[in-house]
């Protein structure tokens, strides 16, 4: 008797990864050939006490080197912001710049980005030390950059909070990446050559492919879970037919790019087109008929994914007809995962943010130090509209109510929640949920409709704007205490002292210490309604508006 042997299924299914960006190469600065009798720039990113790593490498050079003079300066602004000023002064004179410390998953690539900056724009011989949490994410950004051989120097975690000891003790001992002493690293960074860098363009461009090989189900799916391209659950595989049936829900060509996306300011921006964008919403488990809203999210270039150390994550509101049109749901258990279209859809846009932007793996393209469940699918949900006493969301973001719109918000790392508003000390209840929002976003208020009616009926709050001038005024501390809190001396104050122009908080700079400073400028408070009226629950979700956009433009 002969018995047939069955052979699983081959299967072609679409790559789900973006397009590289193109690589121009650099050419570092000239080395010096000797330090004695220049002047090195100490350069202070404004970081977590960065400041006082510097000092002990000025200290170094005191003690070791007294022939080498150093000047000690901050940047102007904050870590991420250019200072051509700053620049041009070290150029006319200096000979070299220190900069540091590179030690948060944004300030470390803004870090080696200005010292490729000082090396190539300025012919500034320029080293950069960094925490060695961050080997991996500054070799990228040097890469992305053109100037892979900029010297790196490393010195252990944390920085903050350290004493002087301690910090002078990571000067004087060895880089824990390279087993080197630290000194020596960044005298030889000035001083010698470095590796020749190619000339041109890196043909780098476009090399993604758009199918993997035939291989069996199991196989692919251990290809992608392996790759790295899932989030660890269960994904369906994006045969040519699934994608085909995806790109169905949009008039859009397959070949139009819809957007660049990155884990973060200056790893590099990677490109994406409608197809790539429908790949990984077949991944998610998403329908047809959702598609543009994916579109739409993909459209606004802003990461689910994003590398911030402080674990961000993102938050998505769905306005207008297309709400009721792919059944989402904005009533009982709008933010949980009991309906298709809202788990499917913020499922879609954490998988194609994570794989477009090319990656989105710990310790490389991902740097949240604790991680956010909010990331699976990025809290995504409709605003209950016809419950709401107030104008829709979409509306007060400048749309008519009939255009379809989704809403970005970045951050979710504080949430603080109540029950219904009291009789008599409601306004003090919400001001201390508003002191538990951290202060470097700005609350949204997720209200179920029985608690945004209770705003109405207590506060006499008939419009949303009303409302959120009485947010802005009521998120009062006192300024002495809101200046001390380590995020804003790292992101606020930092601007505020170069002016108003800068900053809205400058005004509060250098007043008592016990003067009432207001938290929250009022343009960036946002109200939002969602929920089934079960009882009058809601929230307030440390979050910024990043943006609003059409769906009906992606269908």
């Amino acid at each position: 008797m002969l018995t047939t042997v069955k052979t699983a299924p081959i299967l072609t299914v679409h790559n789900p990864v973006g397009y590289p960006p193109k690589i121009s190469r650099k050419q570092p600065a000239p080395r010096l050939d000797s330090l004695d009798g220049k002047t090195i720039y100490l350069i202070d990113s404004k970081f977590d006490d960065s400041v006082e790593l510097l000092k002990q490498v000025q200290a170094w050079f005191a003690a070791r080197m007294p022939g080498v003079k150093t000047q000690l300066r901050q940047m102007a602004s904050y870590y991420g912001k250019d200072d051509p000023e700053l620049w041009n002064e070290i150029k006319s004179n200096g000979h070299a710049a220190i900069i540091g410390v590179g030690h948060c998953s944004t300030c470390a690539p803004a870090v080696s980005t200005h010292a490729i900056t000082l090396e190539t724009k300025y012919g500034v011989p320029t080293v950069a030390i960094h925490t060695d949490k961050f080997v991996k994410v500054v070799q990228s950004v040097t890469r992305m950059g053109g100037l892979p051989q900029s010297p790196l120097v490393f010195v252990p975690q944390p920085v903050m909070g350290k004493s002087a000891a301690e910090l002078r003790a990571y000067v004087e001992g060895n880089d824990p990446f390279t087993g080197k002493p630290v000194m020596k690293e960044i005298v030889d960074g000035l001083t010698l050559g470095l590796a020749a860098s190619l000339a041109g363009e890196e043909p780098y461009a476009r090399t993604t492919p758009r199918f993997e090989e035939p291989d069996t189900e199991e196989n692919l799916h251990a290809l992608f879970e392996q790759n790295l391209w899932t989030d660890h659950l269960p994904i369906v595989l994006p045969t040519e037919a699934r994608v085909a049936a995806m790109l169905a829900g949009t008039r859009r060509k397959p070949d139009e790019v819809v957007g660049r996306m990155q884990p973060t300011p200056n790893r590099g921006l990677w490109e994406y087109t409608v197809e790539k964008v429908a790949v990984n919403a077949v991944m998610a488990g998403a329908r047809p008929e959702y598609f543009p809203v994916i579109l739409a999210l993909a459209s606004t270039g802003i990461t689910a994914r994003g590398s911030t150390s402080s674990s961000a994550s993102v938050m998505t509101v769905v306005n207008g007809p297309i709400r009721h049109q792919i059944n989402m749901n904005c009533g009982i258990g709008a933010m949980g995962p009991y309906n298709h279209a809202n788990a499917t859809i913020g499922r879609a846009y954490s998988l194609l943010s994570q794989n477009l932007q090319g990656g989105s793996v710990p310790d490389e393209t991902f740097m949240g130090s604790i991680g956010n469940n909010y990331t699976y699918n990025g809290i995504t949900f409709a605003e209950n509209e016809e419950r709401s006493p107030w104008e829709p969301l979409h509306v007060a973001k400048g749309f008519d109510k009939d255009t379809s719109t989704v809403t970005v918000f970045h951050g979710c790392r504080s949430t603080t929640f109540n029950l219904g508003l009291r009789k008599d000390y409601w306004r003090e209840h919400v001001k201390d949920m508003l002191l538990g929002t951290d202060a470097i976003t700005a609350p949204v208020l997720v209200l179920d409709p029985i608690t945004a009616r209770q705003f109405v009926e207590r506060g006499g709050f008939d419009t949303r704007q009303k409302l959120i001038r009485w947010l802005h005024e009521t998120a009062e501390m006192p300024a002495g205490r809101y200046w001390d809190l380590q995020l804003v001396q790292n992101y606020v104050y930092s601007r505020a002292t170069l002016g108003e122009a800068e900053s809205p908080k400058a005004k509060y700079v250098g007043v008592p210490a016990d003067t009432p400073l207001r938290m929250f400028e009022e343009k960036d408070i946002n109200v939002v309604v969602t929920g089934g009226e079960a009882n009058g629950y809601w929230q307030i979700m440390g979050a910024h508006h990043k943006a609003t956009v059409s769906v009906d433009a992606w269908r």
